[in-house]
C-alpha cells in the first residue's frame, strides 16, 4: 500500500482503530533491538571496545525510556548522542562519529525507511548516511533470520474479533513494511487489518491523518500503542489514546478487551477513563537514564 493508497482509504465503518505492531501487538521489541540492532549497531559502527555501554544506551532508548518505538533512524542519532555524553564509554579512547549528514536528512520531511536513505545515498554518496543504510540493511538482514514463531500477545486476537465488525482496523508502525506484512500473514491476523502501513509510508502521525483525517466522526477514532509516540500520534490527531503499557503488556490487553472496546464503542472512553490509563503509561517510561 503506498502513501497515496492510504489518503485514499475510505472508511467502511463508523470507528477506525490505528494500531502499532512491535511491542503492542507482537512481544518481538526485546528480540528484535538485543539480538538485532544491538549486533549491527556494535558492529556496524565499530563499538566493540564499548559493546556493554552502547547496549546499555540502546536498550534504554528503544525499550525502557520515553523515546520507546521512536524511529530507527532518530533513535541512531539518540543512542551515539547518549554515548557521547557519558564521561565511562569514552574514557575507553572510542571515536563516536558526529552525524550531521544523518540529522539533516531525518529533519528533511521524508520518509524514514530505506527507500527514501537509498534514494539520498545514490544522490549525495555521503560516507555517513552509506555507513547508516548499511546498518538499517544489516539489521533487516538480521531480524529475517531471527524472528520467527513469536505470536501476537494473549486477547489481541480476541480484541480484532471484537472490534472488526464495527472498526476500521489499521497497523500504524515505523517497523519496515515488508516486515510487518510478513508477521502479521505468519500469524493469521492480517485479515483484521483493512491496511498495514511502516516506515516508508511517513511516520505514526502521518498514517493516522491520511488513514483517518476528516473521516470519521469525533471520539470515533482510537490509537493503540505501547510508546510515547504512539500517544502523540494519536494527540495530533484528535484520536483517542489506549496504551499497552510495557512490561504489562497481556493485563493491558485483557483490560482492552473486557472494558475499553465497549467504552469506546459506547462513547465513554475519553474523560477520566483514559487520563487514568494515560497516567499509569507515562509512570513507565522515564527521561533520565539510570547512569545519570
Amino acid at each position: 500500500m503506498s502513501h497515496d493508497t492510504l489518503e485514499a482509504f475510505k472508511p467502511r465503518h463508523a470507528f477506525f482503530v490505528g494500531i502499532d505492531s512491535d511491542g503492542c501487538v507482537f512481544d518481538t521489541m526485546e528480540i528484535k533491538h538485543k539480538e538485532c540492532f544491538i549486533p549491527a549497531f556494535i558492529k556496524d559502527w565499530k563499538l566493540q571496545a564499548i559493546s556493554k555501554y552502547a547496549r546499555a544506551a540502546w536498550e534504554f532508548v528503544n525499550l525502557y525510556s520515553k523515546w520507546r518505538g521512536v524511529n530507527r533512524f532518530p533513535a541512531l542519532t539518540r543512542t551515539l548522542d547518549l554515548l557521547r555524553d557519558w564521561p565511562e564509554p569514552m574514557r575507553r579512547g572510542v571515536r563516536i562519529p558526529s552525524v550531521p549528514t544523518l540529522e539533516a536528512w531525518i529533519h528533511s520531511g521524508q520518509p524514514l525507511g530505506n527507500p527514501a536513505l537509498e534514494a539520498k545515498v545514490a544522490r549525495a554518496g555521503d560516507p555517513v548516511l552509506q555507513l547508516t543504510l548499511a546498518w538499517s540493511q544489516d539489521v533487516n538482514r538480521r531480524i529475517a533470520e531471527m524472528v520467527e514463531g513469536v505470536p501476537p500477545f494473549p486477547y489481541f486476537r480476541d480484541c480484532a474479533e471484537r472490534m472488526s465488525p464495527e472498526a476500521d482496523i489499521i497497523c500504524v508502525s515505523q517497523t519496515p513494511g515488508e516486515a510487518l506484512e510478513r508477521e502479521w500473514r505468519e500469524h493469521g491476523i492480517a485479515q483484521y487489518a483493512a491496511a498495514i502501513a511502516g516506515q516508508e509510508m511517513g511516520s505514526k502521525k502521518e498514517h493516522l491523518r491520511l488513514a483517518a483525517g476528516g473521516k470519521y466522526e469525533n471520539g470515533h477514532i482510537l490509537m493503540i500503542g505501547d510508546a510515547p509516540g504512539d500517544l502523540a500520534a494519536a494527540r495530533a490527531n484528535a484520536a483517542l489514546f489506549f496504551p499497552i503499557n510495557p512490561g504489562h503488556e497481556e493485563a493491558s490487553w485483557q483490560r482492552f478487551y473486557q472494558e475499553g472496546i465497549d467504552r469506546f464503542f459506547g462513547q465513554t472512553f475519553a474523560g477520566p477513563y483514559e487520563a487514568g490509563l494515560i497516567a499509569q503509561f507515562e509512570k513507565l517510561l522515564p527521561e533520565t537514564p539510570p547512569w545519570k
